[in-house]
């Protein structure tokens, strides 16, 4: 409607020697009349008006006519919006003028309660809106987001804002782990700093493989005892498990946050509303651009967005087009690449499955056989994960699918890949450590996969796509690989297997979430070398949102597989009914936290038991379904206003077309003097004679 102000506007400058300047406010004078959206409301109310009086009538009330006149002349403009901040009414400056007159006198007729009160709310929004753009301002990297999007389009932006989410949620890891666990130990702990200093069999390569003064240190397990803090209710093995449920709880809050909303966020925006090319060419543009850099990111950005439109458009007449016997083809096709990736997925764990068990025997091997061994396991996944979705991403290109849809089923093969191969190995450490201090074996397995995964990272930038560039386009190696560039979904992947890799091990390796805090920043540096440096811009673009939400699911299947690893751990743990270190050393989980609630009060274990026992299943399922029940008819109503507000769109597009229409007759036709003029310019014109 703010472009409809805009060419009414300039209607009144063009007709101003018949119509003076308080025609502004459209809704005074017959033009507002004749506007379609107002047709269409006025006959929609005027038959809901007879309806509902002819119906009073029928009960004995008054005559359709009269109660219609009655309630018309009763109707009249309101302000809608009095709380609205008059700088976001889309209106022009003499409405906003007027709009202000009418709030003083809404002011003047109420209370002064209710005025300090209307007062405080408005502060209120300028106070959230202010932080909420405080707080934007602080965000880290803004320039160089901006910067990427404008070369490379939104999606590989999406990759960095990905980034950056998951270094500020490993921050709120590494909070509550000093809170929870480190807090308490240093004070109350009993290790020795001896276990601290280098002992003659400790070298440098044990920050590499994790063992010898690495494996005494706070990084691991074992390094936690009970100490002097040994109460029922409070002590270290109870503090180490509430802070590694925190972690776990917090993480779910929050993934399943930005999944609902990126979720809302595409299915508002991009399936259910068009925006068509107009739009993006007339009203993409941001004039507060003063920049010439800053410009050209811009127009970047936008011809990104015009390219990603065009390809979705034409993949989608494409598809109409297909015949019976080509989507039978289609179909056969794609039955036979699936069946392709089951097998590539079942030789990939199998070969998991051997190399674990060759890296988890003894060896006395020369140093450098040993190290390679001992980081068999991690080769092997790292390995199977970097060929594999290349060999996915070349199937999904045969299947005939839109580059969106490509992009997401790779993504899915690959993370099913990724979890489901950490899953294997986790199953095979967790049946076949049974040395002492296991716990601590499963964190060092967790943190060569983090090293190793960091040092994949950085020599596949350094030491394969750095040269890579420099390679003249004549070399056979350059036409056979093709030119570097960006590709977002393996490297989501990689982010979301190396988070997983974290949850899964802060249990084992507590430290892990401030060691995944600076992997993670050198990585964000590192990956943007790569793209700013060593990559191209991509020629077919994919839109971000539902990209972002797969991301964020995928995220979310990585935590509810962290989340069932220990609990596995602890069941395979109780049949030898004893941890052999750490703070449960001689103890499991269920013992301690039986301790803790023998101790409580008789009323409190009363109220454990209750909501433990099946009684209380019945009122929590009914609560659910209640709960259940009113988000869904929230969701329902949120549709029929999300579609009426659709209808109005339409109709403010068909009042500008009106609008130009009307300018246009106006302009082309001879001016008439004896014009009738509006009857809002009537009443304020002077009469004959009038001093």
């Amino acid at each position: 409607m703010a472009k409809a102000e805009c060419v009414f506007g300039s209607f009144n400058e063009s007709v101003q020697s018949t119509l003076s300047s308080d025609s502004c406010e459209y809704y005074q004078t017959e033009i507002f009349d004749l506007l379609p959206s107002v047709q269409a409301v006025r006959s929609q109310q005027d038959s809901y008006d007879m309806l509902k009086s002819s119906e009073a009538f029928r009960s004995g009330g008054p005559r359709p006519d009269e109660a219609f006149g009655a309630e018309s002349q009763s109707r009249g403009p309101r302000d809608k919006l009095s709380l609205q901040p008059l700088r976001d009414l889309p209106i022009c400056m003499q409405g906003k003028r007027s709009a202000r007159e009418r709030r003083k006198m809404q002011i003047s007729n109420i209370g002064f309660w209710e005025s300090w009160r209307r007062s405080q709310s408005i502060n209120r929004k300028r106070v959230w809106a202010h932080m909420r753009e405080a707080g934007a301002s602080l965000l880290p990297w803004k320039h160089t987001l901006h910067k990427i999007q404008g070369r490379f389009g939104v999606g590989v932006k999406s990759y960095f804002v990905f980034l950056r989410y998951l270094i500020y949620l490993n921050l709120l890891h590494c909070a509550l782990i000093s809170g929870f666990i480190l807090g308490p130990t240093g004070f109350y702990g009993k290790n020795s700093r001896e276990w601290l200093r280098f002992g003659g069999d400790d070298s440098v390569l044990d920050f590499l493989v994790g063992t010898g003064l690495l494996a005494r240190s706070p990084v691991f397990f074992g390094f936690y005892t009970r100490g002097s803090l040994d109460h029922d209710c409070l002590n270290t093995p109870l503090l180490y498990l509430a802070g590694i449920l925190c972690i776990i709880f917090l993480s779910l809050i929050m993934v399943v946050r930005r999944t609902i909303v990126g979720y809302k966020h595409t299915w508002m925006l991009e399936k259910r509303t068009s925006m068509n090319v107009s739009f993006k060419v007339f009203c993409g543009w941001d004039y507060t651009i003063q920049h010439s850099k800053s410009a050209e990111l811009k127009q970047s950005f936008i011809r990104n967005d015009l390219k990603l439109f065009l390809e979705e458009r034409k993949f989608n007449l494409k598809k109409a087009q297909r015949t019976l016997g080509q989507k039978l083809r289609l179909y056969l096709l794609r039955f036979i690449l699936n069946l392709i990736v089951v097998f590539l997925l079942g030789g990939a764990f199998t070969l998991i499955y051997y190399s674990t068990n060759v890296s988890l025997k003894e060896s006395n091997q020369v140093w450098i056989l040993r190290l390679i061994l001992q980081y068999l396991s991690p080769i092997t996944i790292t390995s199977v994960d970097l060929v594999l979705p290349q060999i996915f991403r070349k199937i999904s290109s045969f299947e005939d699918y839109s580059l969106t849809v490509q992009v997401n089923a790779t993504l899915v093969r690959s993370i099913f890949l990724k979890l489901a191969s950490l899953g294997i190995y986790l199953f095979f450490l967790f049946k076949t450590t049974s040395r002492m201090c296991r716990e601590n074996q499963i964190g060092i397995q967790m943190y060569k996969l983090c090293i190793f995964n960091f040092l994949t990272t950085f020599c596949n930038t350094f030491l394969v796509n750095y040269p890579r560039k420099w390679k003249r386009p004549t070399c056979l190696l350059v036409r056979l690989c093709g030119r570097q560039r960006f590709l977002i979904p393996f490297k989501v992947l990689d982010l979301v297997y190396i988070q997983t890799v974290f949850w899964v091990g802060v249990y084992y390796c507590p430290l892990l979430p401030m060691i995944g805090v600076v992997s993670l920043l050198v990585i964000f540096y590192i990956q943007k070398f790569g793209v700013l440096r060593c990559c191209e811009a991509e020629q077919r673009m994919f839109r971000a949102s539902s990209s972002s939400v797969l991301f964020h699911f995928m995220l979310l299947l990585g935590l509810v597989m962290a989340a069932a690893a220990p609990i596995v751990d602890f069941h395979l743990a109780e049949r030898t009914n004893t941890i052999s270190c750490g703070p449960l050393k001689n103890e499991t989980v269920l013992t301690v936290t039986e301790t803790c609630v023998k101790s409580l009060p008789d009323s409190v274990q009363n109220v454990l038991k209750y909501l433990s026992s099946q009684a209380f299943a019945l009122p929590l399922l009914l609560g659910e379904i209640i709960i259940l029940t009113s988000y869904v008819s929230r969701g329902r109503a949120n549709r029929k206003a999300i579609e009426r507000l659709k209808d109005m769109l339409i109709m403010c597009s068909s009042d500008k077309r009106f609008l130009v229409k009307q300018h246009a007759t106006l302009l082309r036709g001879p001016k008439n003097p004896n014009r009738v003029r509006p009857a809002a310019v009537e009443q304020k014109r002077p009469l004959h004679g009038a001093p």
